[in-house]
């Protein structure tokens, strides 16, 4: 007789969960933000959201109030800290969800968005990189002319500069070759307003509520880092977010108290670092770095060279990272990194009245008053500042120095005028609270 078997049971594989976190100020795109989000998943159901929730008396967010995915912080706008103090909130909210995802409250969303993430995250595993982060600053969208003008290619993150308070700052640029790739690119930096990880990112490397706004992407890129984080830029848009945010109240527009905070941010963020001599005396607790890796393999990955505020060629000519560990002894890593130093002094219009200027005096000066460094501006330069849709000259300038400039000066000459009275200002590189 034939002996039976038991047929075996099918096991449905269970669906990971995604903690999506959204810090929102008095912004009307949160709504169709969360609505394409859930609308473009392939799994709606396995979305958590954590919403600190910062608004004012106009707005509504009934039509999720009932909905068990969403975690919510209610904060009357004038009681809000600042973006880290929003971003810390919504970490505790964490409850051990499989992947996060980090995203400001403007955005636009692919079909399969999901999917499409945890695929790209899962790949990079499996080619042995243990903690995978997907981050950058993410391909634009206008809602105004929506979706006609959402930008197709990939962007990643280049080094733009050290700005005088010593946080760096970081440019868009594309993927120019995205379309032979075939996984992320390396990543050096990290952006706020997407980053798609592990979720145990949230108890990891959560956001310092005593940062403000500055100084906070850097700081996340170096403490991942050095939690084991391997950072990658997708190779293909995924997601679209909106940079403008037109006639739209900021925090800082409706914080009395946002010059403190974003002194004292500072000063934390250049002890931190150990940047311009400053000694990292203050307990940073959770909000230091891992373990996994130091500051120093972090700088060598990026080519950043903190204490003075250096960087090394290889980024400058936006070769994606590691940068070549060819440097011996620190010493030569240190004097691989050049000191540029790169500013943008904001001229209003009111102040440079006269239509016939013919060059602009342009010098950074040392803390004797003397001259580091001149470019003056001339007639072409000047014109194509008095068309900038900002309504203000942006005067750029960039150059290597190993003393940072004290202040700046610009002396606009007038043909029919002569010299106009000089336009001077100081460079806060150490601002205390």
């Amino acid at each position: 007789m034939p002996t039976k078997t038991k047929a075996k049971a099918k096991t449905k594989t269970k669906q990971p969960t995604i903690f999506i976190q959204i810090a929102s100020y008095r912004d009307p795109q949160l709504l169709p933000t969360l609505r394409d989000c859930i609308a473009k998943a392939k799994h709606p159901g396995q979305l958590r959201f954590g919403i600190c929730w910062q608004h004012d008396e106009q707005e509504s967010l009934e039509e999720f109030a009932k909905d068990d995915r969403f975690r919510i912080i209610d904060v009357p706008y004038l009681e809000s800290k600042g973006t880290c103090w929003a971003r810390n909130g919504i970490q505790q909210l964490y409850k051990g969800e499989t992947y996060t995802l980090q995203l400001d409250s403007h955005h636009r969303f692919i079909q399969d968005w999901d999917k499409t993430l945890i695929d790209m995250t899962e790949q990079l595993r499996k080619k042995g990189h243990k903690k995978p982060l997907l981050t950058g600053y993410i391909p634009s969208f206008d809602p105004d002319n929506d979706p006609a003008a959402r930008v197709q290619t990939p962007w990643k993150m280049n080094f733009d500069r050290f700005i005088p308070e010593g946080a760096v700052f970081f440019l868009p640029a594309s993927i120019d070759d995205f379309k032979e790739r075939t996984e992320p690119v390396p990543a050096r930096f990290y952006s706020a307003h997407f980053c798609f990880t592990d979720g145990i990112f949230c108890k990891e490397v959560p956001h310092d509520p005593e940062y403000y706004f500055h100084g906070e992407e850097i700081s996340i890129a170096a403490r991942a880092y050095t939690w084991g984080y391997d950072l990658f830029h997708p190779h293909k848009v995924v997601i679209w977010h909106e940079y403008t945010r037109k006639g739209r109240p900021k925090q800082w527009d409706d914080d009395k108290q946002w010059v403190d905070r974003n002194n004292k941010c500072h000063l934390k963020n250049r002890k931190l670092f150990e940047m311009d001599g400053e000694k990292r005396d203050v307990d940073f607790g959770p909000y230091g770095f891992g373990k996994v890796r130091s500051l120093r393999d972090y700088e060598r990955y990026s080519g950043l060279c903190f204490k003075k505020r250096g960087v090394q060629q290889y980024v400058l000519d936006h070769h994606y990272a590691p940068n070549p560990a060819v440097f011996k002894t620190e010493k030569a890593f240190e004097d691989s990194c050049l000191k540029i130093f790169k500013h943008c002094v904001d001229i209003r219009y009111e102040q440079v009245p006269e239509k016939d200027y013919d060059f602009w005096c342009v010098a950074f000066k040392d803390k004797d008053g003397k001259d580091l460094y001149r470019r003056d501006a001339d007639k072409e330069e000047i014109n194509r500042m008095f068309n900038d849709p900002d309504k203000y000259c942006k005067v750029w300038r960039e150059f290597h120095t190993e003393e940072l400039p004290s202040s700046w000066i610009v002396w606009p000459h007038s043909l029919e005028k002569g010299w106009a009275d000089p336009i001077t200002g100081q460079l806060n590189h150490n601002v205390v609270s």
